[in-house]
């Protein structure tokens, strides 16, 4: 049995991993999905000072009072931050971790000051202080959404589910830089590329063996590499399959590449 620690992206909360618990759970595993402080049935407990650190704590909460070690680890989107933040102070507790469509973030970088230019952080700092009660990123409007994601595979019924639990993410996440020791950079990890979302083992195969240092470092280690054909919400979409996928990456099956020349 293993069992799999679920922090989502910005927005969403644990109830976002439902289904996908379900098919875990069905399948054997133990699923332990994680609303992170200001977000799903924590809205309320969002401040001005909630950041990536807050979110850490969050996680590293839940595997010392859950009595959790040897967990898969699983970062969908915005939740890496905080989910390598913990594998770095508590690496003892944590057995792999999980890239789910996400981006692999280094120490110092935050969500807008690395993957955002200054048009655009401006563009949400404005909607922080003028609808956000200067503290939250409101929820994308439905046409801007797919700006953060591909929304592929979400039907009608799985779009207004979203837009009715998702709420304004904590502005101090996105801001607040990653602090990472290198603690945690000896674990086993699996990253799982949704493909409609464009992104592909391809593309980071031919990044590797163009010798982009990025990747050195990331698949010189115990990696793996799946694809989802999905957008960037595989847990609402296509939650058989994901769980699936989870369970491959557990147990350390998945696509290794080859070192390049």
């Amino acid at each position: 049995m293993a069992v799999f620690v679920l922090v989502a992206g910005g927005w969403l909360g644990g109830w976002a991993w439902r289904d996908v618990a379900a098919e875990l759970e069905g399948a054997g595993h133990r699923a332990v999905p994680v609303t992170l402080t200001g977000l799903g049935d924590r809205a309320h407990l969002a401040t001005a000072e909630t950041g990536v650190s807050t979110h850490i704590q969050d996680i590293l909460n839940v595997l010392e009072y859950e009595e959790l070690s040897g967990v898969v680890l699983v970062g969908h989107s915005y939740g890496i931050f905080p989910v390598l933040g913990a594998a770095d102070r508590s690496p003892g507790r944590v057995g792999r971790v999980v890239f789910l469509d996400a981006a692999a973030p280094r120490d110092g970088q935050s969500v807008v000051n690395t993957f955002m230019d200054p048009e655009r952080r401006a563009a949400f700092e404005e909607r922080v202080a003028t609808k956000g009660e200067g503290l939250r990123l409101p929820l994308p409007e439905p046409h801007e959404l797919p700006l953060w994601g591909s929304v592929d595979g979400l039907d009608d019924t799985a779009l207004a589910r979203m837009r009715r639990l998702a709420v304004g993410h904590p502005y101090g996440s996105f801001t607040e830089p990653l602090r990472l020791t290198g603690a945690g950079d000896g674990l086993p990890a699996s990253a799982v590329f949704c493909t409609a979302n464009g992104n592909t083992v391809a593309m980071i195969e031919a990044l590797y063996r163009a010798g982009d240092p990025r990747l050195r470092a990331v698949v010189d280690k115990d990696t793996t590499f799946f694809e989802l054909p999905t957008g960037h919400y595989p847990m609402l979409s296509v939650p058989t399959a994901t769980a699936r996928v989870l369970i491959d990456a557990a147990e350390g099956k998945g696509r290794r590449l080859e070192p390049g020349p």
